[in-house]
């Protein structure tokens, strides 16, 4: 069960594969930028109990894979991690808010969202066979 993460009364295993951009995919994320981003990630995530398991900071995406609560909904976590981070680039780096940049908004509106784990296929055997398994122990 090590891969199971334990909360008070449940015990889960909610990881998920996330991908988003900023805005017109300008190629900013590098350089002190970059480094500004993957430390306030690990720390917004650390605040929500979110554990990120890998991170890949390209120029103009980056790449997620992390295991949420299940208290904490997916499109809530996105939207503080996305809001802050704005805040915070734009707070350190005024000349991100000029043109041709993005005004007040850094990233693009939406995100992909896939979750990680058994295959749907896997899954639906599990299910169809668990009695006849429960009956064999």
């Amino acid at each position: 069960m090590s891969k199971y993460r334990k909360l008070t009364h449940v015990y889960y295993k909610c990881d998920y594969h996330i991908v988003f951009t900023p805005k017109y995919r300008f190629q900013i994320l590098e350089g002190m930028v970059k480094s500004l981003i993957e430390y306030d990630i690990q720390l917004i995530s650390n605040c929500k109990g979110v554990q990120i398991q890998e991170m890949n900071i390209q120029k103009d995406h980056i790449y997620l894979v992390c295991s949420i609560p299940p208290k904490v909904f997916i499109s809530e976590f996105m939207g503080i991690l996305k809001g802050k981070l704005a805040i915070k680039l734009f707070k350190t780096y005024p000349t991100l808010k000029q043109k041709p940049y993005w005004g007040n908004h850094f990233w693009s509106r939406g995100y992909f969202v896939s979750t990680v784990g058994l295959d749907e296929d896997m899954i639906k055997r599990y299910v169809k066979y668990q009695e006849h398994n429960d009956n064999q122990s």
